[in-house]
């Protein structure tokens, strides 16, 4: 026994019939809910959330870098001490993580208000 596919509004098997008319040449199949769960749209990619985290982490690797790279002590002193050679060498690290923080905070503030305006033309 075969069982045999209607189009809307159709009976028996006609199919010139249904070309002509421009009915489609599959019956078209509705979508089944699964078991009362809603149907959801796919999750939207976070693709902001992810460059800002790759900014902050380069951001603390050249923080580390730059702290690791002044240890030891300084060389090449000239007439000044070691001592003082070394409080120089510490005053010169202090000064550029400085300045790479400042870098860090302008970058956040442009980052922000880059998203910000992204956020406000999509709505």
């Amino acid at each position: 026994m075969t069982q045999q596919t209607y189009w809307p509004g159709q009976q028996g098997s006609d199919k010139p019939a249904r070309q002509q008319q421009g009915w489609p040449q599959q019956p078209v199949q509705q979508p089944v809910p699964s078991a009362g769960w809603p149907v959801t749209e796919p999750k939207k990619r976070h693709v902001f959330l992810w460059i800002f985290l790759a900014v902050q982490a380069l951001f603390v690797v050249w923080i580390i870098a730059g702290i690791a790279s002044a240890g030891g002590d300084a060389t090449n002193c000239g007439t000044l001490t070691q001592d003082t050679c070394n409080a120089a060498q510490n005053a010169g690290t202090g000064i550029g993580v400085a300045l790479v923080v400042i870098l860090w905070m302008v970058v956040d503030f442009l980052m922000a208000v880059i998203y910000g305006v992204y956020r406000l033309a999509t709505r």
